[in-house]
């Protein structure tokens, strides 16, 4: 049996620690859906299909990794998938207090779907898409936080090139 997990997120944009999340989740799973969730807390940046576009292009050809997009439930997406484990990346420990209630809501309403929880890399423990955004719309360097592709998008966006 398939080791399928889903790793889901807002991704606006990709950055170099969900990057990290998927390598280090695939040497855990065979396959890993990094979902695009539609959350409407969050006001995007790019749209679901800019953001599809930015991930399967930093991608590349891994043929183990799928990206897609969802609405609703995640635990719904989880088992329409046929996946039996979420993975969350943990930066810091208010993060695991939010994550912790979720698995929680998750493990009640959706029976053997596991949350397999990732610590951020070192390097990547500071980094957010929400910081990552701001500091490019203020024209500071973000070489480091993001592929250059993502670089590209998000300065055309701030209109910055």
């Amino acid at each position: 049996m398939k080791k399928i997990a889903v790793y889901p997120g807002s991704f606006d944009p990709i950055t170099f620690g969900h990057l990290d999340i998927i390598k280090r989740g695939l040497k855990v799973f065979d396959e890993v859906i990094v979902a695009v969730a539609c959350n409407s807390q969050k006001n995007a940046l790019f749209t679901f299909e800019e953001r599809v576009a930015l991930i399967k292009e930093v991608l590349g050809d891994e043929s183990r990794v799928t990206v897609d997009t969802f609405t609703g439930l995640l635990i719904d997406y989880v088992s329409d998938r046929q996946a039996h484990v979420i993975i969350r990346g943990l930066r810091a420990i208010s993060d695991f207090e939010y994550e912790f209630q979720i698995a929680q809501m998750n493990s009640c309403i959706g029976k053997g779907v596991e949350t397999f929880f990732m610590m951020t890399s070192l390097q990547y423990g500071y980094l957010s898409s929400s910081i990552v955004k701001e500091v490019c719309s203020l024209k500071g360097n973000i070489d480091g936080f993001v592929p250059p592709e993502v670089k590209i998008a998000l300065r055309k966006k701030y209109g910055l090139d």
